[in-house]
């Protein structure tokens, strides 16, 4: 490797809008995101499911396609 041309890493804190916080190394020493891991609906188990059937009966109705 180059010298002198690489950043300084500094221990960072990322923090999240629900409270959460990891800590990890970077160039910027405080990082501010809204969503994570923690709070996300995918990892949470709160994800809203979509009726495709549902999506799929209404299209048929609304032109009038028949099976």
């Amino acid at each position: 490797m180059k010298e002198a041309i690489h950043p300084e890493y500094k221990k960072a804190t990322i923090t999240c809008a629900c409270g959460h916080v990891v800590e990890t190394r970077s160039t910027v020493q405080s990082i501010h995101v809204e969503i994570c891991s923690q709070c996300h609906p995918f990892f949470t188990g709160k994800q809203k499911l979509v009726d495709s059937a549902g999506r799929v009966e209404k299209f048929k109705r609304k032109y009038g396609i028949k099976n």
